[in-house]
């Protein structure tokens, strides 16, 4: 089964910095894009950023310039770093996998829209 556990949040103090990972767990055979969504409370869930396996990259407009996305080498893993963090990042981050392609004994299945646990990301001072 596919799973995606995050790591790497935490508290920090307005303008420091954080990394967040993910890792997707099973045989994996392929996931196309792979992303970082946050929701703050009282808030809907909005995207932060988001890497094809081609490279392709999309940023939210309240963190563009600020944090960075990148792939793994293994292609499944998905890092973010975070700089010049503000209050307003404060959210939990939840990794988001688009569409995986997992081997099965001799078959291969795919799992749309996986979603990790989330991780607690706190700015203040």
């Amino acid at each position: 089964q596919v799973r995606l556990v995050e790591s790497g949040g935490g508290s920090v103090q307005p303008g420091g910095s954080l990394r967040l990972s993910c890792l997707a767990s099973g045989n994996i055979f392929s996931i196309n894009a792979m992303g970082w969504y946050r929701q703050a409370p009282g808030k809907e869930r909005e995207l932060v950023a988001f890497i094809t396996n081609t490279g392709n990259i999309n940023y939210g407009d309240s963190v563009k310039g600020r944090f960075t996305i990148s792939r793994g080498n293994a292609k499944n893993s998905v890092h973010l770093q975070m700089n010049s963090l503000e209050p307003n990042d404060t959210a939990v981050y939840y990794c988001n996998a688009d569409e995986v392609a997992e081997m099965r004994g001799s078959e291969l299945s795919t799992y749309l829209g996986v979603w990790g646990q989330g991780t607690l990301v706190t700015v203040s001072s």
